[in-house]
């Protein structure tokens, strides 16, 4: 996210916030491909032949973002948290409607011996990795938003950390314990 200016984001959403349309406009071009490389980001662990397209997914957290006026920037990696949030909702309300389910909808029957050659490269069940992710906020909600925001949001860990007023080295040690708590999650 260097290559988007940190303070001319955060200037431009407390402007848009207090009503400044052309704050909006002039934000619009510095953050449209960010936003686009966290819809690519997301969209790469998606299944061969997925229909929802990155610029779509892009459209879609757009309109969803201009409809959060009133919500209180803070600065250029809570907006970026906030738009990687909306996309991964965007991505289960997708994959939900399209009938994908967690044990397998849609999905072709192999055998053991070719799923372990395939285990590797195989796409993100968004849909299960959202129900873990669910599942790890009731036990902590703080490792699932670190989650949510390294993964979803690739955010570094120093804009983690700033998002979420912690350490670097609380967001570290969290994140290493929420990713195993996940495999283990998704391997069930």
């Amino acid at each position: 996210m260097a290559d988007v200016p940190s303070d001319d984001v955060t200037r431009l959403l407390a402007r848009w916030k207090d009503g400044d349309e052309a704050a909006l406009q002039q934000l619009v071009p510095i953050v449209h491909e960010e936003l686009r490389r966290l819809a690519r980001r997301q969209m790469a662990g998606e299944r061969p032949g997925h229909t929802l397209q990155p610029t779509a997914l892009v459209n879609e957290a757009y309109l969803r973002l201009v409809g959060l006026k009133q919500m209180q920037w803070q600065n250029r990696a809570h907006f970026f948290a906030m738009a990687a949030r909306l996309m991964r909702r965007i991505l289960v309300d997708f994959a939900r409607s399209h009938g994908y389910q967690k044990r397998g909808g849609g999905a072709k029957q192999v055998s053991f011996t070719e799923a372990l050659e395939v285990a590797e490269g195989q796409p993100t069940d968004v849909v299960a990795l959202n129900d873990a992710l669910e599942a790890l906020a009731d036990v902590d909600e703080r490792k699932s938003r670190i989650v949510e925001l390294r993964f979803f949001g690739g955010l570094s860990i120093e804009e983690t950390a700033e998002v979420l007023h912690v350490s670097r080295e609380t967001v570290k040690r969290d994140w290493k314990v929420a990713k195993m708590w996940l495999l283990r999650q998704l391997r069930k």
